[in-house]
């Protein structure tokens, strides 16, 4: 039997459904080479530094919330430690509050659980963490009820940390970040859900009044805005007082850190392999400005890359079951079913509106990972197979090494630099997808 929550469904003549005949193409193992220059951050003197011009409106014994999020942010454990060794350093009582609205399936033990997945607990840093999921009101604005945790309204201080990018599901001068994490995340189940329940049109402005709203009722000390770099380190760390979250400043860094988000180096693929997607990479499981998708009715699709058919493999432990975003995939193979806790996703997907209901549908389900590939293959709508453009990725975040097709080697390598080109195969003689080949130059993969 299943556990409570999981599915399951017997892959009973699943092989029937997809001809084994189809010819798998070959693929080339491509590594890209950005231009970036990569800077060496000392975390905990960044996050001193930071923090250092605000430390003397905080008394000696205050206490404060620190916001944290449920996202696979670079270094965010060593980020979360220098903060709080930081408040303690200077005589404060800082407590580690989950902002991360409805994930970990909305309970206080799930978010607990998804924090200690990222390497923060109260063993580790030696600080309380306060998941209650009791909020309170504390008014109203652009026609909603405005939520935070009854945890954050009791402290003298509160401060966020927060990755800047770009939002999964709309477009605008203030996406995911700071102010998001305030209005969203500090709300908990309720106040997520308020926000979202009338779709991503116009959520820009709700996030936005609402960030103002909490600024006025709560001691918002400021944030931590993390920009990550291509390689996924830590580019900058800025710090935002309480006025500045939600402004310019958010605005302008946003834009910074566009210029750093990983992208597909093309515009058409027909078949897109995902390995792995999970809730610490993306909180729609894939970053859907990497695959081109929202799957949100009456909000519009970015407008490239236009990709056929998608296949995903696989869900990440660290999204504990929360399979929300699996409905942006075509097609999947049976063995991720057992992966999926509907409880949690669905808890996510209702949260989240309008902007969950195609997100958790669950896709065309095969018996392997081959079946699952050959089936977006057969429907790509190709004359022939041999043309298709076919591209594997570990994970939305991880695009520096990729496979692709042979076809799609003039445009990867047309303006870009890449480190080196080699023969790669999709799965070996018995069917099962091959492991990622070794991704060091051949010159070196040999010593």
């Amino acid at each position: 039997m299943p556990e409570p929550g999981r599915v399951s469904i017997p892959p009973i003549e699943l092989n029937a459904l997809v001809s084994r005949t189809v010819t798998m193409p070959e693929m080339v193992h491509l590594r890209r080479v950005h231009q970036d220059v990569e800077t060496s951050i000392s975390v905990a003197v960044e996050v001193s530094r930071q923090l250092a011009p605000v430390l003397s409106v905080i008394e000696s014994g205050d206490s404060v919330a620190v916001g944290v999020g449920s996202r696979g942010i670079a270094r965010i454990a060593e980020l979360v430690t220098a903060v709080t060794d930081v408040l303690r350093a200077h005589g404060a009582r800082p407590y580690i509050i989950p902002a991360m609205g409805s994930h970990g399936g909305a309970t206080a033990e799930g978010q607990l659980a998804v924090l200690a997945d990222l390497g923060i607990s109260q063993d580790r840093l030696g600080v309380p963490v306060e998941a209650s999921m009791d909020t309170l009101v504390i008014g109203e604005a652009a026609g909603m009820k405005v939520h935070v945790a009854r945890a954050v309204s009791r402290a003298d201080h509160v401060l966020v940390v927060n990755r800047l990018k770009s939002h999964t599901s709309f477009a605008g001068r203030i996406e995911s970040g700071l102010a998001k994490m305030v209005a969203v995340g500090l709300g908990k189940q309720r106040g997520a859900e308020e926000l979202h329940r009338r779709g991503p049109l116009e959520l820009e402005e709700r996030i936005v009044a609402a960030c103002e709203l909490i600024r006025s009722e709560v001691p918002l000390l400021g944030g931590l805005a993390i920009i990550e770099n291509r390689r996924k380190g830590i580019e900058s760390i800025h710090f935002l007082d309480g006025s500045q979250i939600g402004g310019p400043l958010e605005i302008a860094l946003l834009e910074k850190a566009r210029q750093h988000e990983a992208r597909l180096p093309f515009n058409e693929i027909d078949v897109l392999i995902v390995d792995t997607m999970g809730k610490e990479i993306s909180g729609t499981g894939m970053d859907t400005n990497v695959i081109g998708r929202r799957m949100v009715r009456g909000s519009p699709e970015p407008a490239a890359p236009t990709i056929t058919n998608v296949v995903v493999l696989s869900l990440s432990a660290g999204s504990e079951g929360n399979a929300i975003g699996v409905g942006l995939a075509d097609f999947i193979p049976v063995t991720i079913l057992g992966q999926i806790d509907l409880g949690a996703t669905y808890a996510n997907a209702l949260t989240a509106g309008l902007q969950g209901v195609q997100r958790a549908q669950i896709p065309i389900i095969l018996a392997t990972d081959r079946d699952a590939v050959a089936a977006a293959l057969l429907t790509a709508g190709l004359s022939d197979l041999g043309d298709a453009k076919v591209v594997r990725i570990r994970n939305t975040l991880a695009l520096d090494e990729i496979l692709i097709s042979p076809n799609l080697l003039p445009s990867a390598t047309g303006h870009q630099q890449v480190a080196h080109v080699r023969a790669a195969a999709l799965f070996d003689d018995g069917g099962s997808l091959t492991p990622w080949p070794d991704s060091r130059p051949p010159s070196e993969a040999h010593t």
